[in-house]
């Protein structure tokens, strides 16, 4: 396999792991998603497609829808983080503040926006390796 293809595979795998988390915070656990984080899974979800599908075929140039959906993503994911631990006790609505849903994880380190930061980060990370390879190949 070579490296395109396997950051491809990297950042498809980070992303499905988001999505089945999300899901299991929501339908498994019955947490109520607020409204940001239901746009960082209108960013989240497509990624799992998008770069499922370029990892099978090799489309290594597919790292530009990924990273046109990662970026925003993370920048929602950035400032829910702040709203939650920086802005305490701001609202988001639908689920309630952002600060009423601290499903804490590893004592207190990772939150759900966390997570999601973190998942977007990697992927994000993941595409721009791919995007710099493909330069670093085109020039050599």
């Amino acid at each position: 396999m070579n490296r395109g293809r396997l950051l491809l595979a990297a950042s498809t795998a980070v992303a499905a792991v988001a999505t089945a988390g999300s899901l299991y915070f929501s339908v498994g656990l019955g947490l109520v998603p607020c409204e940001l984080c239901w746009y960082q899974r209108v960013f989240m979800y497509p990624l799992v497609v998008v770069l499922g599908v370029a990892a099978l075929d090799g489309d290594e140039d597919a790292w530009r829808t990924g990273l046109a959906l990662a970026v925003p993503g993370g920048l929602v994911a950035a400032y829910h983080t702040y709203l939650q631990v920086g802005a305490a006790g701001s609202a988001c609505s639908i689920g309630g503040g952002c600060a009423a849903v601290l499903y804490p994880m590893a004592g207190g380190l990772l939150t759900i926006p966390r997570l999601s930061l973190v998942a977007f980060a990697l992927v994000a990370l993941g595409l721009a390796g791919l995007a710099a390879s493909r330069s670093d190949r085109r020039r050599g």
